[in-house]
């Protein structure tokens, strides 16, 4: 019950990533920082694409995934079309990866140590899911501030 719950929720965020990308009139406007503003929407979205492909395609579903962090705040100038090739890919590994998973497997420890300490999967599937609303937040707002 909790892999469904989870995929739907996955796959329900990042669509409306997705679909906040889509919004910008400008595609160039994906990679401004705006003066008080760390990042761009565009190294927001290659952050969520590297932590989900890292924390569940990798740990879950034992995918091949490399994960090259710093490339995600510092890659420029991706192609729109590109980001959303590589959301809908990171759909589809979340799905595979969390149907790995029973129920029992989520009371067990998630594989590594990201949050300081031991913690579930369940717990940290949750912390992924709150962690990309976070961004999913910040990235509505970015577009909304440079584009209106």
């Amino acid at each position: 019950m909790l892999t469904e719950t989870l995929k739907a929720i996955f796959e329900r965020d990042l669509n409306r990533v997705i679909t906040e990308l889509k919004h910008y009139n400008s595609e160039g406007n994906i990679w401004r920082i705006a003066p008080g503003i760390a990042n761009s929407a565009g190294n927001l979205v290659l952050h969520l694409i590297g932590n989900l492909n890292a924390y569940i395609g990798k740990e879950i579903g034992k995918t091949d995934f490399v994960r090259n962090r710093e490339l995600e705040f510092s890659q420029k100038d991706i192609a729109r079309t590109e980001l959303v090739a590589q959301l809908e890919h990171t759909i589809i590994t979340i799905k595979n990866s969390l149907n790995l998973l029973t129920e029992e497997d989520f009371k067990k420890k998630y594989p590594i140590v990201v949050l300081s300490e031991t913690t579930s999967n369940e717990y940290f599937m949750v912390h992924l899911v709150s962690h990309l609303n976070y961004h999913l937040g910040q990235i509505n707002y970015h577009r909304r501030l440079l584009e209106g």
